[in-house]
C-alpha cells in the first residue's frame, strides 16, 4: 500500500511516557487484578503463577504479560475469500472496513432513520465489495427482523455470500462462533487451511473496569483453539467506567487488553492476536458516549502506539461521526480520524460509515469514506525523493518562463503523482451545475444506488454454499427456531 522507507508518521507519545503507560498496566494487572468469570482461563492463569482471591480477581504479574506478548506474533497475514492475499496486519500498515451491528440505518432512498434489517447486512457488504479503498468487512447491522439467537450468525450468512474480502465477526457466544469457523473453514477446504490461510477475524470484548465475562472468554479461546485472529479490545468511557484523564484512561484500556492477551497465548502460544480499544469518553454535558471528541483522538491513538511498542498487530477506527445525519460535520470527522489512523499506523480499522455515537449507519457515508480513505493514502505515500522525483532535467528543458505541461516527464508521472477523485468536485461552478448541481451526499447516493444496482460479487462455489446453509439449518435446528 504504502513505501514502508519514507512514510510520514504521527505520534502523541516520547518514548518514556510509553514505558509509563505500560508501567501503570502492569501495576493495575499485578497489584489491582482483573475478575475473571470463565472456568478455563482461570485454570490457565493459575497454572501460570496468577494469584487469585476468592471473587476470581486474578493478579497478573509482569514476567507472565511479558511472556505473553513476546510470544504473540508481530504480523498477520489475512486472504480474502478466494484465497488471495489481501492484508498483512502489523507494523504501520493501516486497512478500512465497516463496523458491526448498528440498530439503525439512515435509509439512501428516504433520508429516514429506521431499525436495521437482515438486507442491510447484505447491502452493506455488496457496497464495501465494490469499494476499492475497504479492504474488510464486518455486519454493519444487528438485524431485527432474525431470531436475536440466530441474528449474528444470519448476518455472517449474508456476509460471505456478498463480498469476497475477508471478514470480521462479532458473535453472541462460543457455539454460534463455532459455526461460522465451520462455514469457513468450508470455504477454505478445511480446517488446516483456514488456519494456513485465514480469511475470518473475531472480535470480542471485556466489560470495564477490569472484568472478563465468559462468553467473552469463551469465544477468545475459541479463537485461539482454531488458529483464527482474535481482536479483544475493551471500551472504557472515560468518566463513566475508566478515570477522566487520558493517560489513565489507556493505562486501563491497555490492562484490560493485555489481560485477554495472556489467557489467549497461555491456551495457545503463537495464536494470532490483535491489541485495541475503544476509547469512548463520556460528554459530560449530555451524557452521550463521543466516538469523535479530541480526548478520544489522544486515547486511542495513545493505544496505536502503546501498540507499536509492544510490536503487536493492533485494532482501530476510522470513518465514524458523531452526527445524527450524514453531512458536513460527518464528512469532517470522518476525515480527521482516518487521517489519524492511519498517520498513527492503526493495522484494523473498522466503524467506517458509523454516525450518531455508533448508534447509526449510513452507506452513503461508506461511499464518502472510500473516496477521503484514497486521498488519504495518498498523502501517506509522503514525499519520495531521488533524482527522477527531483526533475532537474525537466527543469533544465524548461528553462526560464518554459512550460512543463507537454515535457515527457509530466506526461510520465502524472498518473503515478496525481490522485484523481472520482467524488470529490473539482468540475468548476458551470460545469458542476450542468452535470447536475449534486452536493457530495448527492454524488454519494447516486454511486451507491448503482453499486447496488450492479455489483455482484463472485458467486460461492455450489457445493460450498450447499455445505453453508446445510451448517446454518443444523444451527437453526438446534435452537429450535
Amino acid at each position: 500500500m504504502m513505501d514502508e522507507t519514507h512514510r510520514p508518521v504521527l505520534t502523541f507519545l516520547p518514548p518514556e511516557n510509553r514505558e509509563r503507560i505500560l508501567d501503570a498496566a502492569l501495576v493495575v494487572l499485578d497489584e489491582i487484578g482483573m475478575q475473571v468469570f470463565s472456568e478455563q482461563a482461570c485454570s490457565l492463569l493459575a497454572a501460570a503463577g496468577c494469584p487469585a482471591d476468592a471473587q476470581q480477581v486474578f493478579r497478573i504479574p509482569a514476567r507472565v504479560v511479558r511472556s505473553a506478548v513476546a510470544r504473540a506474533p508481530r504480523s498477520i497475514p489475512v486472504f480474502d475469500r478466494l484465497g488471495r492475499p489481501a492484508m498483512d496486519l502489523g507494523g504501520k500498515r493501516a486497512y478500512f472496513g465497516t463496523g458491526s451491528d448498528l440498530v439503525f440505518s439512515h435509509d439512501a432512498a428516504s433520508g429516514a432513520r429506521r431499525r436495521c434489517v437482515i438486507e442491510d447486512v447484505a447491502c452493506a457488504a455488496r457496497a464495501a465489495d465494490a469499494l476499492g479503498n475497504l479492504d474488510f468487512v464486518m455486519s454493519f447491522a444487528h438485524p431485527t427482523d432474525i431470531t436475536p439467537g440466530l441474528a449474528y450468525l444470519a448476518s455472517f450468512k449474508a456476509m460471505l455470500e456478498n463480498t469476497t474480502k475477508p471478514l470480521v465477526t462479532t458473535a453472541a457466544g462460543r457455539d454460534d462462533l463455532a459455526v461460522m469457523c465451520d462455514m469457513a473453514a468450508a470455504v477454505r477446504g478445511g480446517d488446516g487451511a483456514l488456519r494456513e490461510r485465514p480469511w475470518i477475524l473475531h472480535y470480542a470484548e471485556p466489560i470495564s473496569p477490569l472484568r472478563h465475562p465468559a462468553p467473552s472468554l469463551d469465544k477468545l479461546l475459541l479463537c485461539a483453539e482454531r488458529g483464527v485472529p482474535v481482536v479483544y479490545s475493551p471500551a472504557p468511557i472515560a468518566g463513566s467506567s475508566a478515570p477522566i484523564t487520558v493517560a489513565g484512561h489507556l493505562a486501563q484500556g491497555l490492562a484490560e487488553s493485555l489481560c485477554g492477551l495472556v489467557i489467549h497465548q497461555l491456551a495457545a502460544p503463537g495464536a494470532p492476536f490483535l491489541l485495541g480499544m475503544g476509547a469512548a469518553v463520556m460528554d459530560m454535558a449530555t451524557g452521550q458516549c463521543s466516538y469523535n471528541a479530541p480526548e478520544y483522538y489522544l486515547a486511542y491513538t495513545g493505544m496505536i502506539e502503546m501498540a507499536h511498542h509492544l510490536g503487536l498487530p493492533c485494532w482501530g477506527y476510522a470513518g465514524t461521526s458523531d452526527s445524527q445525519l450524514p453531512d458536513g460535520q460527518a464528512a469532517l470527522e470522518s476525515a480527521v480520524e482516518n487521517l489519524l489512523s492511519t498517520f498513527a499506523g492503526a493495522n484494523l480499522n473498522h466503524d467506517v460509515g458509523y454516525l450518531n455515537f455508533g448508534l447509526t449507519g449510513s452507506l452513503e457515508m461508506l461511499v464518502i469514506n472510500d473516496e477521503l480513505i484514497g486521498q488519504t493514502r495518498r498523502l501517506a505515500r509522503g514525499i519520495p525523493v531521488d533524482d527522477a522525483s527531483l526533475a532537474l532535467d525537466a527543469i533544465r528543458a524548461a528553462g526560464p518562463g518554459g512550460s512543463f505541461l507537454r515535457q515527457r516527464h509530466t506526461i510520465r508521472n502524472v498518473r503515478k503523482v496525481q490522485w484523481r477523485p472520482g467524488l470529490l468536485s473539482r468540475a468548476g461552478y458551470d460545469n458542476w451545475k450542468a452535470r447536475g448541481g449534486l452536493d457530495l451526499l448527492g454524488r454519494a447516493s447516486e454511486r451507491l444506488a448503482a453499486i447496488l444496482r450492479d455489483h455482484r460479487p463472485a458467486p460461492l462455489a455450489p457445493e460450498v454454499a450447499e455445505a453453508i446453509e446445510r451448517r446454518y439449518e443444523e444451527f437453526v435446528a438446534a435452537c429450535g427456531s
